[in-house]
């Protein structure tokens, strides 16, 4: 199997998202966006950092399946730092995707924003979980009224983050790894042939927008662009859309530029 990717901060502040990938494994981590108090003097990228390396030591033993990896790493990391309020909303909390590679099928486990798209010789089959994006609809379009950057905006983003947050890890809210390993209970799992998959991506939404939010390619183009130009190709190619659109003017959403992450695997 043939594996690169490429990992690209959205601006100058740390990159909050995370990736590793070994023969057999393949992480892909996105640390949410801190805009509220947080209850914890730890940030998104230190949290996607010990959740990813807890991740890789956890699936060692391959007997556990990769929900009972997640929820073991969520409770290693919630024992790093018990001086936090955990239960406090805003603490922080990142999307994951993780794909394994075992007894000649791929392994899938999926919480949160992360996508994983796979061609497979039953066509193309995307997985993603976006119930964040459905949770504060009414916060979200006024936000989207305002250029990124403007006063109104940044407060109006405030306003939504916090009814985006007492929806976290809720019964009709969204599910995501913070401090509560049952949110596992509620990801994404599956698997597919091995021998049925020509390629493979996982993307984190800094790097989905290019077909999720901006439209400007299908999943089989982006698996193309992925192929031909490598992950860097694929977030290079986001942020020229993002660069020509600097305000959010055309394509709303709440900041110029995201963390990109994208890993791409090819069977052939």
């Amino acid at each position: 199997m043939f594996l690169t990717g490429a990992t690209v901060p959205g601006g100058d502040a740390s990159n909050e998202d995370w990736m590793a990938a070994t023969p057999d494994l393949i992480v892909v981590l996105d640390g949410a966006t801190v805009r509220t108090e947080t209850g914890c003097h730890h940030g998104p990228a230190w949290y996607t950092r010990k959740l990813g390396a807890s991740i890789i030591a956890i699936a060692a033993d391959r007997q556990l399946a990769l929900s009972d990896v997640l929820a073991a790493a969520i409770v290693d990391v919630a024992n790093l730092h018990p001086e936090c309020d955990l239960q406090r909303p805003g603490a922080p909390s990142a999307a994951v995707g993780i794909v394994r590679v075992q007894d000649k099928a791929l392994h899938y486990i999926v919480l949160g924003d992360i996508t994983i798209v796979a061609d497979t010789t039953a066509g193309l089959e995307v997985i993603s979980d976006h119930r964040v994006s459905k949770t504060a609809a009414a916060e979200r379009a006024l936000a989207d009224q305002y250029p990124i950057g403007a006063p109104e905006k940044a407060d109006a983003l405030i306003v939504m983050k916090r009814v985006e947050l007492a929806l976290q890890n809720r019964e009709g809210g969204y599910w995501i790894a913070a401090a509560v390993p049952a949110a596992v209970d509620h990801a994404l799992v599956g698997e597919f042939d091995a021998d049925a998959v020509h390629q493979f991506a996982l993307l984190s939404d800094g790097a989905s927008r290019l077909v999720d939010d901006f439209k400007a390619a299908t999943w089989e183009e982006a698996l193309d662009l992925l192929a031909t130009s490598g992950p860097t190709g694929l977030i290079r190619r986001v942020r020229e859309i993002e660069d020509a659109d600097p305000l959010g003017e055309h394509y709303h959403r709440n900041k110029k530029s995201d963390d990109a992450t994208a890993i791409y695997a090819s069977t052939r």
